[in-house]
């Protein structure tokens, strides 16, 4: 099991809540320690280091774009200003997959502003035709299926909390889109949407992950739950580390 972490579960939130930490190399640095494999970067729109540090020797699995989570996501200009520098910066520090948030305010749930953010989002794709980018939508699998199907560097990003709050079903959803998962990340919510502690929502880990075992599935797993007491941070993500693998 290939698991990691989303950047900034092992750091304090007043270090940033999901954004790069102060002491951001220290999170690489526990990895082995906690027994994880990677940590998936997260861009906002607050600087970030992986615009001017070389961090090709850290274990990054993934860019995920977060500043693309705007209602401007569906004008030209805006993405391609804020996503062409994290592909840009994917390429200089060795990074394959970017992964592209279509929730909230950038959802595509309405066709069109599905069909707007597609039109202006394939060619950079197409530009990019050597990294991957991984969709994480809040949308119907059958409608995500149809998204990544248009191009070969196309994947998802499979969000279990995410799955759970929008009542989606996860036997359904894991068959109909299994083949295109390169990323899972591991979140507990409840049927009514609210994120909660690991193992006390809605979402039935022990399904999932059999689920995905039985069709194949190889990934990367990122634990993205809630966070739980400040200043214990480690403590948490080891208690939770160890609560995943004993389910495979």
């Amino acid at each position: 099991m290939k698991l990691g972490i989303i950047q900034g579960r092992l750091s304090p939130p007043d270090e940033g809540w999901q954004e790069t930490p102060t002491d951001w190399r220290k999170e690489f640095r526990l990895l082995d320690e906690l027994g994880l494999n990677h940590v998936e970067w997260i861009v906002t729109d607050k600087p970030n280091p992986i615009f001017h540090e070389d961090v090709s020797e850290f274990r990054i699995n993934t860019i995920c774009a977060d500043v693309l989570v705007t209602k401007k996501i569906f004008e030209s200009d805006f993405l391609r200003d804020n996503l062409v520098p994290i592909c840009e910066a994917a390429r200089k520090n060795n990074i394959a997959a970017i992964t592209i948030p279509l929730l909230e305010d950038s959802s595509v749930v309405d066709e069109d502003k599905r069909d707007a953010f597609l039109e202006k989002f394939l060619p950079i794709v197409d530009e990019y035709h050597d990294l991957y980018f991984s969709i994480e939508a809040e949308l119907d699998p059958h409608d995500l299926l149809e998204i990544v199907e248009l191009r070969w560097n196309l994947y998802v990003t499979y969000d279990t909390g995410n799955t759970t709050s929008f009542g989606y079903d996860h036997d359904e959803a894991l068959s109909l889109l299994g083949r295109h998962i390169d990323s899972v990340h591991l979140k507990d919510r409840t049927r009514s949407n609210e994120t909660v502690k690991a193992f006390t929502g809605d979402t039935d880990f022990g399904f999932i992950l059999a689920k995905l075992k039985e069709i194949g599935y190889d990934g990367l797993y990122s634990i993205q739950t809630c966070r739980e007491e400040e200043g214990r941070e480690v403590e948490t993500i080891k208690k939770q580390t160890k609560a995943f693998r004993s389910l495979l």
